[in-house]
């Protein structure tokens, strides 16, 4: 088959080259230059664990291009296409969506033979029938407008669209039911399901599920609030409520607050919608309010310990991005405490096993970065761990009490054993932990 994927951010680029490692044809388009510059090279532009091995595979085979013309990929055949351009949030908290209908004009224009058209964007309820509209006024040939919402994780997506826990699909037509059908089989012979509902259903299910998660993850950490009020040890009460099979595990775990380019996005932007449909929204409103007092939270331990003029004071941080195994620190939580850090005249260090570069373009000379976690530390006055990669989850103790000024550590995704940090002489602060 052959397959135009439009944008080759963390969604666009996963879908191209997997869909190409299935054996179909597959021409990845984006109009930034430099990007797919990159991507021609084989340079990866983005980390995800993986993907440069199946790009450069599947480029060398001749079934992954790269192309900044959406015309002329199109025009060649296009059997599907699949819309995954940003829509970042509007100044209301809505998502924009000016680059998807741009994107969408050009392929309706480029249409030479019948072609079934996938969001594939996280969009609001209703974006796919106004995508109906455009291709209806400018289209030349017959088209069929669908809905595949992507559920990746970043540093597993991979895994998640090989081995998908289920495939949503919104359409109201056979020929985008068939055709995405027959391109989805093959990731799912384990009888995980292809769900075919109505295109509406398929835009909010995507936002449902990004938003309940947060839900779950703002819930816990007004539960560490309230552990650490009452001196109840929030892992244990995690354990607790896991292992009721209508709760479960997953999403359960306390720490500095959710960040990234789907969480915090997608929760304003169903906000947004619920504001306008005039549907309440106040779940939604709370989430949000939990999260940004959550990503202040080590901040304010700090300031909390050492007083509000933190002048003279050296606070290290480890981790930078949002979560382990992807250098994406859009909405990250560390943002947030350098900011605070930096305002009360704290130097700041800082390390991150693939964060570091994007960390650099954004803060520049504002943080000192070192590549060796221990260097970080070096004569600091306190640590905080805000990321928790593997290489943080067992470190040298001995090491990291010898080179702190003062041994402080804030733990910010209750990595460590309270008792244990003790025991070792460490002043330890966890998230709700006893």
């Amino acid at each position: 088959m052959k397959i135009v994927v439009i944008g080759t951010g963390y969604v666009g680029l996963v879908q191209g080259t997997c869909l190409a490692d299935s054996g179909h044809t597959v021409t990845c388009v984006d109009i930034d230059e430099n990007k797919v510059a990159m991507l021609l090279r084989g340079e990866i532009p983005i980390y995800e664990p993986g993907l440069d091995e199946l790009v450069i595979r599947n480029a060398k085979a001749g079934r992954l291009k790269f192309t900044t013309d959406t015309a002329k990929a199109v025009a060649e055949g296009a059997e599907v296409v699949f819309l995954a351009v940003g829509t970042p949030p509007g100044d209301d908290g809505s998502a924009e969506l000016k680059y998807l209908f741009a994107a969408a004009k050009t392929v309706a224009l480029s249409l030479v033979e019948p072609t079934v058209v996938v969001t594939k964007s996280t969009v609001p309820v209703g974006t796919g029938r106004k995508l109906q509209a455009i291709f209806k006024e400018t289209a030349k040939q017959p088209f069929f407008i669908a809905s595949n919402p992507e559920f990746l994780k970043e540093g597993d997506a991979i895994n998640d669209f090989m081995k998908p826990d289920r495939i949503v699909v919104g359409c109201d037509s056979e020929e985008a039911k068939k055709a995405l059908t027959s391109m989805y089989e093959p990731f799912v012979r384990t009888d995980n399901p292809i769900l075919m509902m109505d295109i509406e259903s398929a835009e909010l299910t995507k936002y449902a599920a990004n938003a309940f998660l947060a839900t779950k993850i703002s819930f816990m950490n007004e539960l560490a609030a309230l552990a650490d009020a009452t001196g109840a040890d929030i892992e244990t009460v995690r354990k607790g409520m896991g292992f009721d099979r209508r709760i479960g595990h997953l999403f359960l775990f306390s720490g500095v607050g959710y960040g990234g380019s789907c969480f915090p996005k997608d929760v304003k932007a169903l906000a947004a919608l619920a504001k306008e449909k005039k549907v309440g929204n106040a779940v939604l409103e709370a989430v949000e309010e939990v999260n940004d007092a959550q990503k202040k939270l080590l901040a304010e331990r700090v300031v909390e310990r050492f007083g509000k003029d933190l002048k003279g004071k050296r606070i290290a941080l480890w981790g930078i991005a949002f979560k382990p195994r992807t250098d994406d620190i859009r909405e990250a939580p560390s943002l947030e405490i350098i900011d605070i850090l930096l305002a009360h005249g704290a130097t700041v260090t800082a390390t991150d096993p693939v964060a570091m570069p994007n960390a650099k373009k954004l803060l520049g000379d504002k943080v000192t970065f070192f590549e060796d976690p221990y260097a970080a530390i070096e004569g600091a006055d306190a640590l905080l761990v805000v990321t928790e990669w593997n290489e943080f989850r067992r470190p040298d103790f001995a090491r990291i009490k010898k080179a702190l000024r003062t041994p402080v550590l804030f733990d910010g995704r209750n990595v460590y054993d309270p008792p244990a940090m003790r025991e070792l002489g460490f002043e330890y602060r966890g998230i709700g932990r006893r």
